[in-house]
């Protein structure tokens, strides 16, 4: 097989292994909303006297902004700009950070008042959920700088840049986007009602 077919094989493959895991924890994290959402009036309420809606707003739009970014991060490696490729990566897991540190923020608030994962039914599903969120944006940032590395490395040898490892580790960040784009709306935007 030519290095461009066997390229190509990886690169499917690859792609396939991704999505079957991001499908994988689509269904784990569809339990874990559908578990917050049936427990509704009990967590809304709470929800309503305990969260930082506005905060958390600028937060999201900050990891909502990191899939932009990662966007113009693959296409600086598609076109060979190591430079704008760093600096979009760089932009990117900044944003991821920024967004975790604002999460971190909400948490030691919370728990500062009083609110544990054992307190009531409001802080076993609002702590599972954002933090099984969180860890998984923790570890897409892990692997966003490993596959961002090693494409920088191969780009800097003339070897070609990997661009199939930013592209599944872009798979699972856009997923990560995703995610936090259903939780955001129904954990914080659904207490406002409570009010």
């Amino acid at each position: 097989m030519s290095g461009a077919g066997a390229r190509g094989t990886v690169t499917d493959h690859t792609r396939v292994l991704v999505i079957a895991f991001v499908a994988s924890e689509a269904t784990f994290f569809a339990f874990l909303i559908l578990a917050y959402l049936y427990f509704g009036a009990q967590v809304t309420r709470v929800a309503a006297h305990e969260l930082s809606v506005g905060r958390m707003a600028l937060f999201s739009g900050l990891l909502w902004a990191s899939s932009l970014t990662l966007l113009l991060a693959e296409r600086a490696l598609r076109r060979e700009r190591r430079r704008g490729f760093g600096v979009a990566l760089g932009a990117t897991v900044a944003l991821g950070v920024a967004f975790l540190a604002g999460e971190a923020g909400e948490w030691a608030e919370l728990i500062h008042r009083g609110a544990t994962v054992s307190r009531d039914l409001f802080g076993t599903t609002f702590f599972t959920l954002t933090g099984v969120h969180g860890l998984h944006v923790a570890v897409g940032l892990v692997v966003l700088v490993v596959a961002g590395g090693l494409a920088r490395v191969a780009a800097g040898r003339g070897a070609g840049a990997p661009s199939h490892l930013l592209g599944a580790a872009a798979i699972y960040w856009h997923f990560v986007d995703v995610v936090w784009l259903v939780i955001y709306p129904v954990v914080y935007l659904g207490s406002l009602g409570a009010r």
